[in-house]
């Protein structure tokens, strides 16, 4: 016995294909929402504070705290911390809870746990003190912050801010996916788009 195929009018053929084009935009609209809500998001750069790594204007892709695991020396993090600044700011992690941070003014050299550390990411040493009295044990649910470029830094060397508590992070950066313009050219240098650390 011969099935019989049924021939599907051209109406319903472009029909079918709208309905399976929609389809795929609402799903992966949904997608991009439920990642950007709960998975990373993207945060921008303002100031100077962590030139050369990062410049004012780049746009970061961030992960959520929650998805982060924990931070590490070397991470850069985005914090809020109203009482010191009402918008978030960028800051690399040097030392985490019971480690002991100490800063030789007069030679610029930070040391975590008596270990001078070796930053070929900073813009210059640290000369600037801002309150915070060292040596300084980190307490248990915080790190300690810097900027790259010290001595224009507001970070955990001013009282104002301190050791960050970890329930201040909204997350580590992890790629730069778009460059802010450079400050004498305008110029977006699109070479720096990657990860970052």
């Amino acid at each position: 016995m011969q099935r019989e195929t049924r021939r599907v009018k051209p109406e319903e053929k472009k029909s079918r294909e709208a309905y399976e084009w929609v389809q795929a935009l609402v799903c992966s609209v949904l997608a991009v929402v439920l990642l950007f809500t709960f998975g990373a998001r993207l945060i921008g750069v303002d100031g100077h504070s962590m030139v050369p790594t990062l410049q004012d204007g780049d746009r970061l892709l961030v992960l959520n705290s929650m998805l982060c695991g924990g931070y590490e020396p070397g991470d850069i993090v985005v914090l809020r911390k109203e009482s010191f600044l009402p918008t978030p700011i960028v800051k690399r992690v040097i030392a985490v809870e019971g480690q002991v941070v100490d800063i030789d003014f007069g030679s610029g050299v930070v040391y975590v746990d008596g270990r001078r550390l070796h930053e070929d990411y900073i813009n210059e040493l640290t000369f600037t003190p801002e309150g915070t009295e060292f040596p300084l044990t980190v307490p248990e649910g915080c790190v300690f912050v810097m900027g790259d470029n010290r001595n224009r830094s507001t970070d955990s060397r001013s009282d104002q801010l301190g050791t960050i508590d970890v329930r201040y992070i909204i997350g580590r950066a992890v790629f730069l996916a778009l460059p802010g313009p450079d400050a004498e050219t305008g110029v977006r240098d699109y070479g720096r788009i990657g990860g970052i650390g």
